[in-house]
């Protein structure tokens, strides 16, 4: 069994085990290495911070090549399994992804249903759901247990877009994880009672994001835990922290 298969089996396992793991959201090997230090078992990259760190930004404006060197920069730097955001797929077909992310050494990612590079339009609800399930297809044929997160930005969007976000962000992580997401994501939670609603309408872990100073906004991490919510990543929040201690520690040099 390849290094690959041995991470995907491990990070796969432990979203099983129905206890709550915590992914800080990594851009780099020093993020990446300062985590593993600090006892995390498990990271995440983001799209967002690492654009930040490259410079082009978010919303898939980087070149998928060089964000798959910094990826394999960091999974070469710790032992801990490391799941990618992938956005919506930088435009590749599932399959071509997959085998991507997984030549870098990633054994996770994340996929949206936001499409940045088609002017920012939300898949259809079955859109979505196929290419999670090609991607999940795409990673069992190469005999790699790959924990797809499935995204999805409907309560982002709102009463832009839906009538009702919360029941169809519902609707959509249910789909995903009929498609075989091993765990969903509804970006963009308000509060306790939106955490509740997911964690009830599916089996896999719902993941929510956290800042890593203020929390989240969907309940404290006693609250999320006592609900059921079995997975915590940062996006750029860590990041964004960081920067805010960055500039009040620099200022004093200005002025």
């Amino acid at each position: 069994m390849s290094d690959v298969q041995k991470k995907a089996a491990t990070f796969a396992q432990a979203h099983e085990s129905g206890r709550l793991l915590i992914l800080p959201t990594v851009w780099d090997v020093w993020s990446a290495r300062l985590a593993v230090e600090a006892g995390f078992q498990g990271l995440t990259v983001g799209s967002h911070p690492v654009g930040d760190a490259l410079g082009p930004g978010d919303g898939e404006a980087m070149d998928f090549a060089e964000y798959m060197a910094v990826t394999k920069r960091i999974v070469d730097a710790v032992d801990v399994p490391v799941s990618l955001d992938v956005e919506s797929g930088y435009g590749l077909a599932p399959a071509e992804l997959v085998q991507r992310v997984l030549d870098s050494g990633a054994v996770g990612l994340n996929i949206e249903d936001t499409v940045r590079r088609e002017g920012g339009r939300m898949r259809e609800r079955d859109e979505h759901a196929q290419y999670i399930a090609d991607a999940r297809a795409a990673a069992d044929q190469a005999g790699v247990d790959l924990v797809i997160n499935g995204r999805t930005d409907a309560l982002v969007h709102g009463t832009t877009l839906y009538e009702d976000p919360l029941a169809e962000a519902v609707e959509r992580i249910r789909l995903l994880e009929q498609a075989g997401a091993r765990s969903v994501y509804p970006v963009g939670l308000p509060d306790l009672n939106a955490a509740r609603a997911m964690v009830e309408a599916v089996s896999v872990p719902v993941n929510v994001t956290a800042h890593p100073v203020n929390g989240a906004k969907a309940g404290s991490l006693a609250q999320l835990r006592e609900l059921g919510v079995r997975r915590i990543s940062f996006g750029p929040l860590w990041q964004a922290a960081l920067a805010e201690t960055s500039k009040q520690q620099l200022a004093a040099w200005t002025n």
